[in-house]
């Protein structure tokens, strides 16, 4: 998606709430006292922490420092259990929920990486062919993500360029009783219900024995498109990457960055250490 320039960004926070969330402000103007009390982030990855389809070294290097600064790191993403292993045994983080909310994956106290599924499951693999197959007969523009090896509980797709198609793939996964959502690069298509927010609650509470209710104050949601909307409606305290303004949303962030992808969410990770640095004192 291209990347809306800085004076694109004012201008839009200066229309109307409905037209792309008034209420947002830019990230540098946040409280220190409410960046100060955030002790976990949970981020998207595609276009959040990504830029390009790439991961820049400074991202991965802010994720390192978001956790020596005492901050549990949990991408949320619709990324696939192939990609997501990859995070959770390579990058610097606390835990990954993957396939928009299919499951997730953490490391035990032995240091061993364990997987939990939801409802569905890797044995559903004959379902989802079955699924494919049907999409595909009523809606054969459709093209397979780059990724579709690596998905043990969903499907994704090329999101379609036009809004009314996907609008149209959406109501018909509706209407049989599946389920799904698009991102800043795919549709997803999937048996059953679910969210981030579902799964990121389910796995705070199992791995770390947290409400998330309870502790949503101390959480702090990055994304940026319509697959993130569950987490900017619960969390108080959220923000979108610059991006975000390119997306017909109802549920907006608090806050917005000025840079694209990851770039704005390095400006998020050093507003946050900055500020619990300022707490501490």
């Amino acid at each position: 998606m291209t990347q809306p320039s800085v004076g694109q960004i004012i201008t839009l926070l200066e229309m109307s709430e409905s037209t792309v969330g008034g209420l947002m402000e830019p990230i540098r103007d946040a409280s220190d006292d409410i960046l100060g009390k955030i002790d976990i982030v949970l981020t998207d990855v595609d276009d959040t922490l990504t830029r390009d389809g790439r991961l820049a070294g400074e991202t991965l290097t802010v994720l390192d420092r978001l956790q020596r600064s005492g901050v549990r790191v949990i991408p949320a993403t619709a990324a696939s259990a192939g990609w997501a292993s990859l995070m959770i045994h390579m990058w610097p983080v606390d835990g990954v929920v993957a396939e928009n909310g299919g499951l997730y994956f953490h490391r035990a106290a032995n240091g061993m990486v364990q997987c939990s599924y939801g409802h569905e499951g890797p044995e559903t693999a004959g379902s989802l062919l079955d699924l494919e197959s049907g999409l595909r007969r009523r809606f054969p523009s459709l093209e397979a993500a780059d990724d579709r090896a690596y998905r043990e509980t969903c499907l994704a797709f090329r999101r379609p360029a036009e809004p009314e198609l996907a609008a149209q793939i959406l109501d018909h996964l509706a209407g049989i009783g599946g389920g799904g959502t698009v991102n800043s690069l795919w549709l997803l298509a999937w048996l059953g219900s679910r969210d981030k927010l579902a799964m990121a609650r389910r796995m705070l509470a199992e791995v770390f024995g947290l409400d998330i209710a309870l502790v949503r104050d101390r959480i702090l949601y990055v994304g940026d498109s319509e697959n993130d909307e569950p987490m900017f409606r619960f969390f108080p305290f959220s923000v979108g990457v610059s991006t975000v303004v390119g997306h017909p949303l109802i549920d907006w962030p608090r806050w917005v960055t000025e840079g694209a992808g990851g770039d704005g969410f390095v400006e998020v990770a050093d507003r946050l250490i900055a500020a619990r640095s300022t707490a501490r004192r």
